[in-house]
């Protein structure tokens, strides 16, 4: 009998051997969903950023963009075309960075703006144009445990908000900037497409030095556009030391050449 028992035993641990492995989970969706309705204008779609894993998954050259995940029926998006697993790279000429940037884009899009969107689909990019909507004040969030339809939202009391601004501290022309956007209101304000608002200038900085003055706009360094800080930033990092560079503002809704002197203490080593 003991031989029998240790006998069965053994063919039941090799036929628990011989038996397939249980299969793989599947991929992990990917994090950071976000629903793109605004308060007034919007696309119809969820969004996530894109990561530089999905970044080599979608054979993109550098990681940035929203991927679109959803695309709710009878929306901007949908009439444009855009698909499920589009990449947004550009919204009306601006470069996408992630989410957030493009909800910022599309909230100051007036209703019925005609707009370009640049898209990266099938390793390939395309254009196509959306016409942005009012939101009519019903959407749907892609949950991680599937989508739910929420209600219309009552309207709300009208109250002023401050808007929230980010700038930019550069060591080396001794100025505090911040980043106008093509088409804002700001933007318009001051007479330029986009560039860099000076909002101060440092005593004895070389941006004093050169005559910039808060309030002016830089829209070239170097015989370089300036479009917002990264430009700016490239531009300095292309620049000889202790060198003399022609800066183009505006003041005023008009351009004024400028000379800049850089010296090596106040160039910053990162950006």
């Amino acid at each position: 009998m003991g031989f029998k028992l240790v006998l069965a035993m053994a063919f039941a641990s090799v036929a628990g051997m011989a038996q397939p492995a249980p299969p793989a989970p599947a991929p992990r969706a990917h994090p950071s969903v976000r629903a793109m309705v605004p308060a007034g204008t919007y696309l119809g779609v969820g969004v996530a950023d894109v990561d530089p894993e999905r970044a080599r998954a979608l054979k993109l050259t550098e990681a940035r963009g929203a991927e679109v995940t959803t695309v709710n029926e009878d929306t901007p998006a949908a009439k444009a075309g855009i698909r499920v697993g589009d990449v947004i790279l550009d919204y009306n000429g601006q470069p996408v960075q992630g989410t957030q940037e493009l909800q910022r884009l599309v909230r100051e899009t007036p209703p019925g703006r005609q707009v370009k969107i640049g898209l990266w689909r099938n390793g390939a990019p395309i254009t196509v144009t959306a016409v942005v909507e009012q939101n009519k004040g019903t959407y749907t969030y892609n949950w991680p445990f599937g989508e739910m339809n929420f209600p219309p939202i009552p309207p709300m009391l009208s109250i002023d908000i401050p808007r929230m601004v980010t700038t930019f501290q550069n060591s080396a022309l001794g100025v505090e900037s911040e980043s106008l956007t093509s088409g804002s209101q700001l933007a318009e304000f001051f007479g330029v497409k986009d560039g860099l608002l000076v909002r101060s200038v440092r005593r004895n900085s070389a941006a004093e030095k050169a005559g910039i003055k808060a309030g002016d706009v830089v829209v070239k360094f170097a015989n370089t556009h300036i479009g917002n800080n990264r430009d700016l930033m490239a531009a300095l990092r292309a620049t000889p030391g202790t060198s003399s560079s022609p800066v183009t503002v505006v003041r005023n809704k008009r351009e004024m050449a400028l000379t800049l002197t850089l010296e090596d203490s106040g160039r910053p080593e990162h950006f």
